[in-house]
């Protein structure tokens, strides 16, 4: 008899999680129809892609949603929302082959800015998005207000959950130092880091247009760099040409119109 019960709470366990996961993945998916009107109104990225590039943004959306879990904190998640968070996610690796965010499960989305209970990567700042460490290690925490305005007319050259993604980009190889070693070859790593040493310098003597936050360290200078190669393409290809070369050869994307 002790057997028998001891089996049936195992299965009732296991059917619970199994419930539970599925409900997760069923609340992220979105209908190709709601979602392609989401990606038409309001990602530019996908906008300027051909037909076959779209395609392959829709696929890695659903691949990006069908493995994470989204939740909101005092808010209820919508489409817009699960999109927004998927786009910010594919924008970085649209360029690659096959990727997957290996160290990342859960997303949770709060209305605003939130307090500094969490650790995450970087120094202090306003805090709109961050990559958690240790205890939060495999979550990233976004501002709604944030994610919004980062694929608005007004965002300019920044996008906070874009920015957070490059970051789990960077921690992929154990590390988060603003050098991507999965993506960088060996004999660009330190062209690289002379390159973001130099601007760096600039952006410190007022000689240069890039977000000063970039200069808090190596990992975020990567992060506001990478904001700008996806925000403002042939701006940055205008006013910074070696940067952008460098970050199309690190996200193998090629961004400029001209």
């Amino acid at each position: 008899m002790t057997f028998i019960l001891i089996g049936f709470i195992v299965f009732a366990l296991i059917a619970y999680f199994f419930l539970k996961n599925n409900k997760a993945k069923t609340a992220n998916s979105i209908s190709n129809a709601g979602y392609r009107s989401i990606l038409a109104q309001h990602i530019q990225f996908y906008q300027q892609l051909d037909e076959v590039g779209k395609q392959v943004f829709e696929q890695k959306i659903n691949a990006f949603l069908s493995g994470i879990t989204i939740e909101g904190v005092g808010i209820i998640v919508d489409d817009t929302d699960r999109v927004m968070i998927a786009s910010s996610a594919v924008i970085p690796i649209f360029g690659f082959k096959d990727w997957r965010y290996q160290n990342l499960t859960n997303v949770i989305l709060y209305p605003d800015t939130f307090d500094s209970e969490f650790q995450f990567e970087g120094e202090n700042r306003s805090i709109l998005g961050m990559v958690g460490t240790g205890y939060m290690n495999g979550q990233m925490i976004l501002s709604r207000a944030a994610l919004i305005k980062g694929f608005s007319n007004s965002a300019g050259r920044e996008n906070t959950a874009i920015h957070e993604f490059v970051h789990l980009l960077d921690k992929s190889d154990g590390a988060t130092n603003g050098v991507p070693e999965n993506l960088l070859a060996h004999d660009y790593v330190l062209p690289w880091l002379k390159m973001i040493h130099q601007e760096i310098h600039k952006i410190e003597e007022g000689k240069s247009d890039i977000n000063p936050y970039a200069i808090t360290n190596e990992a975020e200078f990567f992060a506001v760099a990478a904001e700008y190669f996806f925000q403002k393409p042939d701006e940055l290809k205008h006013k910074h040409p070696e940067l952008y070369e460098m970050l199309s050869t690190i996200f193998m994307q090629d961004r400029a119109v001209d």
